[in-house]
């Protein structure tokens, strides 16, 4: 395949390098995967080399929008930003109240055209205060620039806003527990409400299952349009799961594809 210059900036700020392939066409992907062991093709470029997703395939299978739950803290419903930033500030709900060091409200434009939604704060992002900030913070902002995002200060529709589904680290870096992610949800939905995204990118489970409701494997989600409350959702890898998984870099690239190609639909109506 030809990569234009756009894409070729992508793949290369995504941390790929790419292959000069042979004059004589390309085999498949699964038959590249079946050649002899002694010349096995570089694993960066059989994902490289799969085709984005086609916007209009995507969209067909979409999953029912998420009906909105009653809020277990009706109080947040009402709350302006700097009332939101406030009772995020000063929570107590659940237990993570008591090893955190700050709670990790969200960066961003409060206007985005873009909304990033991750899972919960690590060890730096507590220590910061803002997500997103250690190595898997890196790798999101080179896949930000490569489609002409940033989370430094630019105009609504160039700086995306990220924010968290627990605004507290959970001690170790261990999951979330249910009744946490509870805790925190009305904070995201009041968020949500107040930006009023055009798309949300969802990263890792606990962001699909906060956003969308559902268990289901980020790879049975993602290639697809979802929605929340009559917002586009794309669904993708959380970026610390591609540092350890460097093959899927290539479909995080998709659904960047997928979330641009929908937005540009969308403006298009």
């Amino acid at each position: 395949m030809n990569w234009d210059a756009r894409q070729q900036a992508m793949l290369e700020a995504m941390g790929y390098k790419l292959w000069s392939m042979p004059a004589a066409a390309p085999a498949e992907p699964e038959a590249v995967a079946a050649a002899p062991a002694a010349a096995p093709a570089p694993a960066v470029a059989r994902e490289a080399a799969r085709p984005a997703v086609p916007v209009m395939q995507a969209l067909a299978p979409a999953l029912p929008q998420r009906a909105a739950a009653p809020s277990s803290r009706p109080e947040i419903a009402g709350l302006d930003w700097q009332q939101l930033q406030e009772s995020v500030a000063g929570c107590r709900a659940c237990g993570l109240c008591a090893s955190r060091k700050q709670t990790v409200f969200g960066v961003g434009n409060e206007q985005a055209h873009w909304m990033i939604v991750g899972e919960a704060p690590g060890e730096q992002e507590d220590q910061q205060g803002e997500p997103f900030v250690g190595t898997a913070g890196q790798l999101l902002d080179s896949m930000l620039r490569a489609i002409g995002l940033t989370r430094s200060e630019a105009p609504p529709e160039k700086q995306v806003f990220i924010a968290n589904t627990l605004k507290c680290r959970p001690p170790r870096n261990r999951n979330p527990e249910p009744e946490e992610l509870a805790a925190c949800q009305p904070y995201l939905e009041r968020q949500l409400q107040l930006i009023k995204p055009r798309i949300i990118l969802a990263l890792g489970r606990f962001a699909v299952q906060s956003l969308l409701g559902s268990n289901e494997a980020i790879g049975r989600l993602r290639g697809k349009v979802h929605s929340y409350q009559g917002i586009p959702v794309i669904v993708s890898y959380h970026p610390a799961y591609l540092l350890r998984n460097l093959s899927d870099k290539a479909r995080a690239w998709e659904d960047l594809c997928l979330a641009m190609s929908t937005l540009q639909a969308q403006a298009a109506r």
